[in-house]
């Protein structure tokens, strides 16, 4: 589980019992805005994956599935300078 979702989890069980304050409005959207450009990064690699494994180019295809470790589920603007969580 990412931490976005945990912290998105936090935000929705608050909102499930009372309207969220401001900042946590705010904090809120700010995860999910998040969590939908690391889904949309990762989709994107997927798909060209496919496309890679598709028209056999091997290369291609082992350095997008290498990107899609170095993601390693993680968003970058929870990754450190060198790439730890």
């Amino acid at each position: 589980m990412l931490p976005i979702h945990e912290h998105l989890a936090e935000l929705w069980t608050i909102r499930e019992r009372r309207p969220l304050n401001v900042e946590e409005q705010a904090d809120f959207e700010h995860c999910l805005a998040v969590n939908a450009s690391h889904c949309r990064r990762l989709a994107n690699l997927y798909n060209m994956s496919l496309l890679a494994s598709m028209t056999d180019d091997t290369e291609w295809h082992h350095e997008i599935c290498g990107k899609i470790e170095k993601l390693d589920g993680t968003p970058p603007a929870f990754r450190g300078k060198n790439g730890q969580v």
